[in-house]
């Protein structure tokens, strides 16, 4: 497996287990019935389940561009030091992107998210000029 189809995988993953959390703090805050229910008032969610919603969404978005860059460069044999960087950084961008938005570190989560843009764009420039 190519290292950049590696990092797509564990970004994957992680994308994948996001929403444990936020659904444990759910049924905590909630109760089994409320949680699997539709309650007409139903109690909110303690604030950091509420920003790890959020930044999963944010990281199913951008899982979408980032696996479509990853398998299109796959697809085309683009494949070097700039895309396996490009990845892992992805990766620990997403990483820390999670932990900044739960934690409420705003500049770090600006910083992170900004980070995994860079590396999105790195992938596509190298599909670009192949």
């Amino acid at each position: 497996m190519k290292t950049e189809l590696l990092w797509l995988t564990w970004t994957t993953i992680l994308t994948g287990l996001i929403w444990l959390p936020y659904v444990g703090d759910r049924l905590m805050v909630r109760g089994m019935l409320d949680s699997v229910g539709y309650p007409e008032n139903p109690k909110p969610q303690s604030p950091w389940a509420s920003r790890m919603k959020a930044a999963h969404f944010n990281a199913i978005e951008n899982l979408v561009v980032f696996a479509t860059l990853v398998l299109v460069a796959n697809a085309m044999g683009v494949s070097n030091a700039a895309t396996v960087f490009a990845a892992a950084f992805y990766f620990w961008a997403r990483v820390i992107h999670l932990v900044a938005y739960t934690l409420a570190w705003p500049w770090v989560r600006t910083l992170a998210f900004s980070g995994g843009f860079v590396a999105q764009a790195i992938i596509a420039w190298q599909i670009v000029v192949h």
